[in-house]
Parts: C-alpha cells; structure tokens; sequence
C-alpha cells in the first residue's frame, strides 16, 4: 500500500468519525435525532434518499477496496485507468483535504442545526455564520470534492462515473432542500442566499454589492 492508499482510508475514517460523533452528541447532549433519512418521505423521494445513502456506501467500499487491492465490487470493464501518474494523485489529495477542512467547518459552525435529510419535526434554525457564510452547502461540497478527490487518487472509470453521478444528484438535492428551507425560514433564507453563493462566495457581501 502507498501513502495515497492509506490516505484515501484515513479520509473515509474522518468521515464516518465525524458524522457518527455528531450524531451521538446531539442525541445524548440535546435528544436530537439527527439522522432523517426517509422520514416523512415516500414514492421517488424515499427511493433517491435510500439510493444515494446505499450508493454512498458502495462507492467507499469500493474505494477501500482499492486502496487495500483487493478484489472489487464492479467487473472489470469499469477497471480501466483513465489516469495516472503521482503529480494526478498529489492533487487529489490537495482536493479531498480541503475538502475534509470544510466537513470539519461546518460541523463546528452547525452547532446543534444539522441534519442528514430534511428533517420537518424538529429542525435546527438557521446557521449562516462560520463556513456558511462563504457556501451555503458546506457539505455538499465536501462530498463533491471527496468524489472528484478520489477519482484523482484512483484514476479509474468507475470512481469517474461515482463522481458525475454525485455531482448530478448533488445539485438536485441541493435545489430541493432549498425549496423546502425557503418554507421553512421565510424572507431570512431568501437573504441569506441572495448574499452567498450556492457552492462558493469569494467576495464578501456588503450593502454596495446591492446597487
């Protein structure tokens, strides 16, 4: 194994270290159940949550699996390497650790707010201090660069197809949590967005930026 292998690991680890000590602090600190996937949700909506949380799962499988060369999860037609070389995987790695800066931003910045899924019983207020004042959906860019990161690492045409389908049903979950934070925040959300960008705000708004 290369330190790209072990890095790659260690990038799911912090991951699922980070999501799990977050879930179990707010549960045990503010009896938050943080984790709503599927809840109230039913027909096509029910079936893309449980699809992207199962497709999440078997993209960092497969992605252990890799690092560990061992045998993997899709046939070999989807093996072939598209690209390689260490400069191609140095930058992966400079991609997927700023990424692991955000996730670990915005869970600071979340205080007790987050949520996995749209959680309509018990939702935090709205957070728009800290990273979220630069990207309105921290995580969601994490995991766009988790995926291309990996790619890069990997260089291979599965983990290609993993990141154009993340970033496709990324986009369109991030519109539909936007449609239901508007109902949910008012005019406040709608501020809020019209002063920092979907994905990445590199200026800093201010009254002036209006005229």
């Amino acid at each position: 194994m290369s330190f790209f292998d072990y890095f790659h690991i260690t990038s799911v680890v912090i991951f699922l270290l980070v999501i799990s000590t977050k879930a179990v602090y707010l549960r045990l600190t503010q009896n938050i159940n943080a984790i709503v996937i599927g809840r109230g949700k039913k027909g096509f909506h029910l079936a893309l949550e449980l699809y992207a949380f199962a497709g999440l799962a078997v993209w960092m499988i497969e992605g252990i699996l890799y690092s560990l060369h061992k045998p993997h999860i899709f046939p070999a037609p989807l093996d072939i390497r598209l690209i390689d070389g260490t400069a191609v995987r140095v930058v992966g790695v400079v991609v997927l650790t700023f990424g692991l800066i955000i996730l670990i931003w915005a869970f600071i910045s979340f205080g007790r707010s987050w949520r996995v899924g749209m959680d309509l019983k018990t939702p935090g207020e709205l957070v728009t201090t800290g990273i979220f004042a630069r990207t309105r959906n921290p995580i969601y860019v994490f995991l766009i660069l988790w995926f291309v990161g990996t790619f890069l690492i990997h260089g291979t045409l599965i983990f290609l197809i993993f990141a154009l389908l993340a970033i496709g049903h990324l986009h369109y979950q991030i519109l539909r949590e936007e449609k239901f934070l508007i109902g949910l925040y008012g005019q406040p959300f709608k501020d809020y967005c019209a002063r920092t960008g979907r994905y990445f705000t590199f200026v800093r708004y201010s009254k002036t930026m209006k005229k």
